[in-house]
């Protein structure tokens, strides 16, 4: 059986790929991820993911290789994690009331090279959050190492007025459809 990594230290893409019930092996992929003058989020989040999927095929040549990044944006700015509180509650602030875009990419590569490559746009729209709000949030989920800071798998749920995409996975870290589909096209069975 060919193996699957998975170039990514991030334990939530690796808790969602045990929903797919494969023997998958996740590496950590170190690439520089400085932002380019004038590169789009979107184009932010493939290049990203695929830098990760290559430098990981470099060193696994025969296994297929799973890269992923996802891009914040609200408008042309760029959000990163937060990692701290105090950033947390700034970008809060920053969303509240607003829609933000998550760029969701991924990149397979097979045994083979071929490269198979998708980003996810999904769109939230958040409620308007008072300063009380924001805090309660940050002090009870700490998701400083999360895009966006929040968990929509727990109560950064609480946060949002809608959430609009065509694969609702792909919020967390991972488009589990489009893998599926690529995964497939790779030779992998999958129900």
């Amino acid at each position: 059986m060919t193996p699957i990594i998975l170039a990514s230290g991030s334990v939530y893409r690796q808790q969602q790929l045990q929903q797919l019930q494969l023997n998958v092996q996740a590496q950590a992929a170190a690439v520089d991820e400085s932002l380019i003058t004038g590169e789009n989020p979107e184009n932010r989040a493939r290049r990203l993911a695929t830098a990760k999927a290559e430098k990981i095929k470099d060193q696994h040549t025969k296994a297929i290789v799973i890269g992923s990044d996802q891009v914040c944006a609200r408008g042309d700015r760029v959000f990163h994690k937060p990692g701290n509180r105090e950033n947390n509650i700034q970008q809060l602030k920053a969303f509240s009331g607003q829609t933000v875009i998550f760029y969701t990419a991924v990149c397979v590569l097979d045994r083979d090279y071929t490269c198979y490559q998708h980003v996810n746009e999904t769109r939230v729209l958040f409620r308007d959050l008072s300063q009380a709000e924001i805090s309660r949030y940050v002090d009870k989920e700490q998701a400083y190492d999360c895009a966006g800071g929040f968990k929509m798998e727990c109560l950064g749920l609480s946060l949002m007025t809608s959430v609009t995409s065509d694969d609702p996975s792909a919020l967390m870290g991972l488009p589990l459809i489009q893998l599926c589909a690529f995964l497939r096209e790779a030779g992998v069975a999958l129900p």
